[in-house]
């Protein structure tokens, strides 16, 4: 007997691994806090314990034009009927959306100690009492017309609203703050009157962008007041969702009695102030704070003001600013805007709140407009019925009093009349005195009118736009109820004045010099002149040191700077030391961490470093002397570091020669010093991760031989032009050049003979552009490409500049061209002898002449 009992204990038990059961518990625990305990709802901007004292209260009948009732009483109610919680949870959060430091707007009108900024408690809820704000009862408007879902209760006997209609946007103007299992809310509260001007506008034009809604929602405005101190974080939470705001005590020096006082007139949110004086005190005892003599609360129940004393010696805005420093008068306000989407956690920026809120009082609408034309219509059939008895008033009566009951009389009405079931218990309701004339009349008035109410109402289900209006009127009819101004100022901190503030985007010239001198130029400091010419004098050479690369940027751009060992490193233009066209510039070791032995090679424009679409659709390309190719994202490079980053592992024996920004469809030439190209489409390489070493781009003709430069074309206007070391160049156009498998021997690009020198230069021009030409020496010379014609691929070219002695061309650049007011020469030295008009062209030479005995290229 006793085995069979125990046989059947044995049965009821079932085993359940301790791991999963845990997994299974924790994640419906953590559900149960983040959907129905700790997160608002993005439409009413409420949490469950909220709403479910808004309506305990509008189930009690506690309106703002009624008497107060016991805070116990209320919170009874929403105890036994919706919250069954603590009771101290259901008070304490009455009492805080009683506070008017708590809540920007608060939702219920406390008589009674309902605690104190200093964090006083409230007194106990036997002894307090409240009803709604005239502000609560615009969240509760038309609930009861079918305008929000209802759910059941705990105990499945009653019904409670899922969300309340807020005619106001909620979320935005009180804000809210939680802690749930794996994440956290803290949204602060905004204006009322700006909340509503910036959803207004929203639903004037839906594509408005957050830069235009903040130009309505300036900043978040604490009930408390206070000050806003810096822009960024405000803008940051705008756009983002999170954001850090940094928040200031109003404070004002004055002089009482020949000494300097700071009087603190509002404090940061959420800050206590009996914790704060106490706090400062016991710094101003440690030493750590100086210049305080005393410090007084004199608030009152007009406001707050503290009073802290200076002593003589001290310097009142020093001492201010330490208080901000080391005290709560400075605290941040940490933005994190989480709240529920159809039951979802969802990060939301200012945009999305105010979409959401929107999207809430449009189905709100809907379905007011649709539960009242219901009520219209039954109410117009109903009073059909009764016109229709009026008509036929004797014989209604002959029929009644025929009737021996009241069934025999409707079923008499409904048959002989044809009316409804309804219409015939109306009239059998109907009072006598309905059939006055007067009576009469008014039946037939209503009927009118609610025959006009349901047309309305039709038209307004039929039309969005209608819907739209009506949300804007109600919103416009609250902010003038409740619209009132600022409390939080806001004061721009020197962080949001960037140095971008001061400097002018204008375009520069940006030198580097062969043993590393930057400096940057305004364009406008360089002349344009005639081909040919010998140029104006361009930096002051340093020991034989030139100018190596030269290019054009704005001051707001972003500099790339790459090594030849294959680092990256960053720069903002206007950081560049500004110096004049004969200036040598500053070591660009003195402005970032480049390690000595390392030489700038090659140096990439980048217009903005936070816009991610634009990282993820441009390719930064890299070749070596070798011949190696490598892409990768510019996204890659995107966080500047200090001490850079690696950008491309370097084999032994090779160096980094240049790098291009691509957009992934360029079309790659790159050129050797024995005046051979190579023609091939970028996505033939694949990207790359930033440590990668890339993949063989060209095979060069000798082991003497090596990479001068790589171009990457976007433009069908684009030309290619490549210079040789002795001054001779030529343009050619891009087609010239066929199209091989990466990692060939490409074709020939350049005649090169002991006239023109090796190839040193290879670019990517159009005649919008101008070429600056730099020699050993120094000298520059500025020329519009739109002055070489295009001339065919194996030419050696036409003499660009003319050199003195055996001087060589040391780098070519190019930069926009600018038409110049001042008359330019036309002339062209050859020889050291500047020809006449009546002279052979200086472009004949060499022209079109093709080596015949060269290798082929084809």
């Amino acid at each position: 007997m006793a085995e069979d009992l125990e046989n059947q204990q044995n049965d009821k038990i079932i085993p359940i691994n301790i791991e999963e059961q845990m997994k299974s518990a924790y994640i419906d625990y953590s559900m149960s806090v983040i959907v129905s305990r700790a997160l608002p709802d993005v439409r009413d901007g409420l949490k469950p314990v909220h709403r479910r004292v808004l309506y305990g209260m509008l189930d009690l009948g506690v309106t703002s034009t009624k008497p107060h009732k016991k805070s116990a009483r209320i919170v009874g109610e929403v105890l036994g009927k919706y919250h069954p919680h603590g009771d101290s949870s259901v008070y304490f959060t009455m009492v805080r959306m009683a506070q008017d430091w708590s809540l920007r707007y608060p939702m219920v009108d406390g008589q009674g100690n309902f605690g104190h900024i200093d964090g006083d408690s409230p007194a106990a809820m036997r002894y307090t009492e409240a009803r709604f704000s005239k502000i609560a009862e615009e969240m509760l408007a038309d609930i009861n017309k079918d305008t929000v879902d209802f759910q059941l209760n705990f105990d499945d006997t009653l019904q409670e609203p899922t969300v309340l209609p807020s005619k106001i946007p909620n979320l935005l103007v009180n804000g809210s703050s939680g802690i749930a299992v794996g994440m956290a809310t803290n949204m602060a509260p905004h204006n009322l009157t700006e909340a509503i001007d910036a959803t207004i506008n929203y639903i004037d034009n839906r594509d408005i962008t957050i830069e235009e809604l903040m130009k309505f929602i300036k900043a978040p405005d604490f009930p408390t007041g206070g000050i806003i101190y810096g822009y960024n974080g405000v803008k940051d939470a705008f756009e983002t969702g999170r954001g850090r705001i940094m928040m200031r005590a109003r404070a004002e020096i004055e002089t009482i009695k020949d000494r300097e006082v700071i009087i603190v007139s509002e404090i940061p949110y959420q800050v206590n102030k009996a914790q704060m004086i106490e706090r400062t005190a016991e710094l101003v005892g440690e030493k750590k704070l100086e210049g305080i003599s005393n410090i007084k609360d004199e608030s009152n129940k007009d406001g707050i003001r503290i009073v802290y004393e200076i002593k003589r010696d001290a310097n009142a805005a020093v001492v201010l600013n330490n208080l901000y420093k080391h005290t709560a008068l400075q605290t941040s306000f940490s933005v994190n805007n989480i709240a529920l989407v159809k039951g979802r956690p969802q990060l939301l920026n200012l945009k999305d709140l105010i979409v959401h809120f929107v999207d809430h009082r449009h189905d709100v609408v809907i379905r007011r407009t649709r539960f009242e034309l219901a009520e219209a219509e039954k109410r117009a059939h109903i009073l059909e019925g009764y016109l229709i008895a009026l008509d036929h008033l004797d014989e209604v009566i002959k029929l009644i009093r025929a009737s021996e009951t009241p069934e025999e009389a409707r079923l008499g009405l409904m048959e002989k009349f044809g009316l409804s079931d309804l219409q015939a218990r109306a009239i059998l309701d109907m009072t006598l005195r309905r059939l006055t004339g007067l009576e009469r009349d008014k039946i037939k008035e209503e009927y009118a009118e609610l025959m006009k109410t349901i047309d309305y109402l039709r038209s307004v289900l039929a039309d969005e736009g209608l819907r739209m209006q009506i949300i804007k009127d109600e919103l416009t009819e609250t902010r003038q109820k409740f619209g009132d101004e600022r409390k939080t100022t806001i004061v721009h901190s020197a962080e949001d004045m960037s140095m971008e503030d001061f400097i002018v985007d204008e375009e520069v010239v940006i030198t580097i010099s062969h043993e590393g001198y930057v400096k940057r130029t305004p364009a406008t400091e360089f002349k344009a002149q005639g081909r040919g010419g010998k140029g104006s004098k361009g930096s002051t050479s340093r020991n034989e040191d030139f100018i190596e690369h030269m290019l054009v940027a704005s001051n707001h751009n972003y500099m790339l700077f790459f090594t030849e060992a294959g680092r990256c490193f960053w720069l903002r233009v206007y950081e560049i030391p500004e110096g004049s066209r004969t200036s040598k510039g500053r070591a660009i070791q003195n402005i970032i961490n480049i390690p000595k032995e390392e030489k700038i090679k090659a140096y990439i424009k980048v217009k903005n470093l936070k816009d991610q679409e634009y990282l993820e659709n441009n390719f930064i390309i890299m070749c070596t002397k070798k011949g190696t190719i490598k892409k990768t994202s510019l996204e890659a490079y995107s966080r500047p570091r200090v001490n850079g980053i690696n950008a491309i592992n370097i084999n032994d024996g090779d160096q980094l020669l240049e790098a291009c920004l691509t957009t992934g469809e360029s079309e790659i030439v790159m050129a050797l010093r024995s005046g051979r190209a190579i023609r091939f489409n970028e996505k033939t390489v694949r990207p790359m991760g930033r440590t990668a070493t890339g993949v063989r781009g060209v095979t060069l003709a000798h082991e003497q031989d090596e990479v001068i430069g790589m171009i990457a074309i976007n433009s069908p206007e684009s030309t290619v032009l490549v210079v040789s070391e002795k001054g001779y160049g030529k343009r050619t156009d891009i087609e010239d050049y066929r199209v091989t498998n990466r990692g060939g021997k490409g074709v020939k690009t350049i005649n090169v003979t002991d006239k023109t020198g090796q190839l040193v230069s290879i670019k990517d021009v159009t005649d919008n552009e101008d070429l600056m030409i730099i020699n050993r020496s120094g000298i520059v010379i500025r020329i519009a490409v739109a002055d070489l014609r295009v001339m065919g691929r194996a030419t050696q070219g036409v003499r660009l500049i003319t050199f003195k002695g055996d001087d060589e061309i040391a780098s070519v650049t190019k930069i926009d061209h600018e038409d110049e007011e001042e008359e330019v020469t036309d002339g062209v030295i050859v020889d050291g002898e500047e020809a006449s008009e009546n002279s052979a062209p200086a472009d004949s030479e060499g022209e079109e002449q093709s080596d015949n005995n060269s290798e082929e290229d084809n």
